[in-house]
């Protein structure tokens, strides 16, 4: 699978982070996709999903994910980098399997594999860390873990940091097309959590 990104302006935009063009961005979250560690975890969560009735975790979900942010970033004027963001979305949900073979929360388990294959895939300290502190607390929690670094200051990384973890929580949550679903009833979600209706 071939990741594509559209950029509507069709311009080189530069990735914030590390001044690079669309082209270089692009190809670190296609390396992403196409990493030994994320494809095995990725069909592992597929096979252990095939037969789930409640949302699944797919490639659709990884993109809806990212496409939501990416626009909430864009709306809010955030000034995050697409490339983060869909790096992000791409990762936040990569160790639910393991939740599911051994309980290890699925937020601890895709930080780790995210923060192993970011390396990996020419991203950079600062880069890893706003996207890892983003994927530990994709399922709401206020608690981060970053420590000072040379390329930024530490307030402007943890200002990044809140940016990024709240699109994307917000986003994960946005992507479920609760009022079209067929396990409504069965579904463990509070009301206050389902998207009961379509919004803009």
């Amino acid at each position: 699978m071939i990741i594509r990104c559209i950029d509507m302006d069709h311009t080189k935009s530069k990735d914030s982070l590390r001044g690079m063009d669309r082209e270089a961005c692009l190809l670190r979250c296609q390396k992403i996709y196409d990493h030994p560690l994320y494809q095995k975890h990725f069909e592992s969560l597929q096979e252990l999903e095939k037969d789930r009735i409640f949302c699944r975790h797919t490639f659709e979900h990884f993109m809806d994910v990212a496409r939501i942010a990416y626009i909430m970033n864009l709306e809010k004027e955030l000034g995050l980098s697409k490339e983060i963001i869909y790096a992000a979305a791409l990762l936040h949900d990569i160790g639910r399997d393991e939740q599911y073979i051994n309980g290890t929360p699925h937020e601890v388990t895709s930080a780790k594999i995210a923060e192993e294959i970011l390396g990996e895939c020419g991203f950079g300290d600062d880069e890893i860390r706003m996207i890892v502190e983003a994927i530990k607390s994709h399922r709401g929690s206020k608690e981060k873990n970053c420590e000072d670094n040379n390329s930024c200051t530490r307030e402007e990384l943890d200002d990044s940091i809140l940016k990024l973890s709240g699109i994307i929580y917000i986003a994960d949550k946005a992507s479920r097309q609760c009022f079209s679903c067929e396990a409504q009833n069965e579904c463990n979600w509070s009301m206050d959590k389902r998207n009961l209706e379509i919004s803009i």
